[in-house]
């Protein structure tokens, strides 16, 4: 949103969007944010809030002092701590992508008990500030449940272990290949309403994050991406009988069209109905 004071445009916008961590699983907001001029008052949150700088400066005051976070910074607020956020001057407004976690999705794949620390509460870590707000683009624009649950909480561990006080736990999970096909068939079999990985780590005696890793080590992508290529698969033969896209992604689990769409572009160079088009001409 923008308006007008004394003919300047001022643009003031922010934009939720909650994504379900697995089927029926909790729910995580995020929020895309862009202020010339607002700032927060005084306030705290229950869960961690994890932010990236976008653009321009933002100051905030945390722990009874006052902290700047330019583009590229990752922003870690701990639950219960007051805190404000303004644009850091009176000319330059500030935009940032910000989620909300709840303490026990920084507690998967770290050793002890209770929330985890950070010291510093403004991060240098560009490798993660990039894939953090690559998922928090993607999955404001499709919160897809196994995407979202598959991504966001391998994150969040990674952003505990690189810098919280917490030790990392050990990454052997004895068994992956078994655990991962075992997965690998739960999710074919429910293609178009995957269980959660919580459920399924749970069936299988671990913590998500032991799923997690296992799926990646053995099957060198995570769940969401494996079942979207499978899903991509089942795509072709519905496509290649004469079906149309939006009848297809239904078909095989995708949300819509346009997630059908960028999928069947990533895995195969080509959208469906060129697929579907080339196929037919060919027969």
């Amino acid at each position: 949103m923008s308006v007008r004071i004394r003919g300047e445009r001022i643009r003031e916008d922010a934009r939720w969007t909650r994504a379900r961590l697995g089927r029926c699983g909790p729910a995580l907001d995020l929020l895309t944010a862009r202020f010339d001029r607002h700032v927060y008052a005084p306030h705290a949150h229950a869960e961690f809030t994890i932010g990236v700088t976008v653009g321009g400066l933002e100051v905030i005051d945390y722990r009874g002092g006052r902290i700047h976070s330019g583009p590229g910074s990752i922003v870690i607020l701990e639950p219960g701590e007051m805190h404000t956020g303004g644009p850091a001057g009176p000319d330059g407004g500030y935009s940032y992508r910000a989620l909300y976690a709840t303490p026990d999705l920084l507690a998967d794949g770290t050793l002890g008990t209770g929330p985890r620390h950070f010291r510093e509460p403004v991060l240098d870590d560009p490798e993660l500030a990039a894939a953090l707000l690559r998922t928090h683009t993607e999955l404001s624009a499709c919160p897809d449940p196994l995407e979202a649950e598959s991504r966001l909480p391998w994150l969040l561990t990674a952003l505990a272990r690189r810098h919280s006080t917490a030790r990392a736990a050990s990454d052997t999970v004895p068994g992956a290949a078994a655990i991962a096909h075992a997965v690998r068939d739960r999710l074919a079999d429910e293609l178009t309403d995957p269980p959660s990985l919580a459920a399924l780590a749970t069936d299988l005696g671990l913590s998500r994050y032991q799923l997690l890793r296992a799926f990646r080590t053995a099957m060198g992508v995570p769940p969401y991406a494996w079942l979207a290529q499978y899903r991509v698969h089942r795509a072709r033969g519905l496509l290649e009988c004469g079906l149309r896209p939006a009848e297809v992604a239904a078909l095989v689990g995708f949300a819509d069209q346009a997630h059908l769409t960028r999928w069947f572009r990533r895995v195969l160079g080509v959208t469906p109905a060129v697929y579907r088009n080339s196929v037919q001409d060919g027969g």
